[in-house]
């Protein structure tokens, strides 16, 4: 007899994410949380942009007070979104947002401890005050954040991002807790399809159940490369009935990244579309969606842009040509270009990251091929740039840290000299 495959739904303080239930969009903020005027404000913007759920850093416990502020001014002005509390390295912060300040909270276990049994315990204890407090978990593991126990037995790829996944998924079965969502970012698209794909089959395979899925490219970048790469990535899932969330990551204001969001979701919702489009950017998003699948799982080879009009007028061959090379380089088939890995910002980054990543692109835009990450911070930075032939990554305090491959080369750089420095590492190896 054939296994029945329960579908768990998360609910996020009224917003439910799951199986039958909509494809629910979601944003970040990229204020500091300390400063409570400014991320209020924000959030009101991404409320009316249409964000069903608003993420804001969370890294230390003072950030735990300040959400607790904002929450409560959102409140009082009729604004009741979900708030989603990132946390990364500090259990005890965890542990604070999800006892009532927190609606949803964003951690990767792994990170609590280096001792495995030490991260074990204090996820089982978040675990017992999330189910107190009705707060509910997003479990994020991104590419290049897997620990040395889980890469050493399986390397930084898809099968170890699952199987730390699922030790993790397992903990919340025995403890009877399923408000839950899940996410397995990469900035490799191809990276990204192949560990949700996994995911999804080892679920039904090992629990009997499939938890909701956020889907993401993490560091997509920003401009047409951005809303390419992502709607390479989330929309391949997306065609394959994989995804119940969905987060755009554009190092733009966090606002532009929410019409990209809901036209992938609208998207999913469709059996047929055509590439008649009113703007370019619905036209780069729509033609991706369609024609990434077959390209990132080589079933294709090329596509056909003859029948796609935008404005009612077809594509120019100049207009044609530029897609392609960006769709091709985003589906990892041929790479025109640098790639740039580069992070949408939040409220730990202490330096204007758009105006630097398009300096960097500037500079750089002769080194076909060649992967540059550009990082907010040292939180994110090392792992979640595994992919990138180059970082440049904030330290703070003015400061950066310029690296090859996984390895700080030069730290404490002046930001006023660090492109430059950077560009030399570059020409230089």
């Amino acid at each position: 007899m054939t296994q029945e495959i329960r579908h768990i739904i998360c609910d996020v303080k009224g917003v439910k994410i799951g199986e039958g239930s909509p494809i629910v969009i979601q944003s970040m903020c990229n204020t500091p949380t300390d400063d409570v005027a400014a991320t209020v404000a924000q959030c009101k913007e991404l409320y009316r942009a249409g964000s069903q759920l608003i993420r804001i850093t969370t890294p230390g416990l003072r950030d735990v007070s300040s959400l607790a502020e904002i929450k409560r001014i959102l409140r009082s002005e009729g604004i009741d979104t979900p708030l989603v509390a990132d946390v990364h390295f500090n259990a005890d912060v965890a542990l604070a947002a999800a006892a009532g300040v927190a609606d949803k909270v964003r951690i990767n276990p792994g990170n609590f401890s280096k001792d495995p049994q030490v991260a074990d315990a204090k996820f089982r204890e978040l675990i017992a005050i999330c189910k107190e407090h009705g707060t509910a978990l997003r479990i994020g593991l991104n590419h290049g954040s897997l620990g040395e126990r889980i890469t050493s037995l399986y390397g930084d790829t898809p099968a170890g991002m699952v199987k730390a996944v699922m030790e993790w998924l397992s903990v919340c079965v025995e403890e009877g807790f399923e408000n839950v969502v899940v996410s397995l970012k990469a900035s490799n698209t191809k990276v990204m399809a192949d560990a949700y794909r996994l995911l999804y089959i080892t679920m039904a395979e090992e629990l009997g159940m499939i938890f909701p899925l956020h889907l993401g490219v993490t560091e997509a970048g920003n401009g047409d490369s951005g809303r390419i790469k992502s709607a390479v990535g989330i929309g391949t899932l997306l065609s394959d009935g994989i995804g119940n969330t969905i987060r755009v990551s554009l190092t733009e204001n966090p606002v532009k990244e929410l019409p990209v969001a809901r036209l992938l979701a609208d998207l999913a919702e469709r059996e047929e579309f055509d590439l008649n489009c009113e703007t370019w950017e619905e036209f780069i998003v729509k033609a991706s969606y369609k024609f990434a699948g077959p390209l990132l799982d080589n079933k294709a080879d090329d596509i056909s842009l003859i029948d796609a009009t935008i404005g009612g007028k077809p594509l120019t061959p100049q207009q044609t040509d530029y897609f392609r090379d960006e769709l091709m380089q985003a589906c990892r088939r041929k790479f025109t270009k640098p790639e740039y890995i580069a992070c949408p910002s939040c409220g730990r980054t202490h330096y204007d990251i758009e105006t630097v990543l398009a300096k960097i692109k500037e500079a750089t835009k002769e080194f076909a091929g060649v992967k540059i990450a550009v990082m907010g911070c040292i939180v994110n930075g090392p792992g979640e740039m595994a992919d990138a032939d180059f970082g440049y990554v904030g330290e703070g305090g003015g400061k950066i840290t310029s690296y090859k491959g996984k390895e700080p080369v030069m730290r404490g750089i002046p930001q006023e000299n660090a492109v430059e420095k950077l560009l030399e590492l570059i020409k230089n190896s």
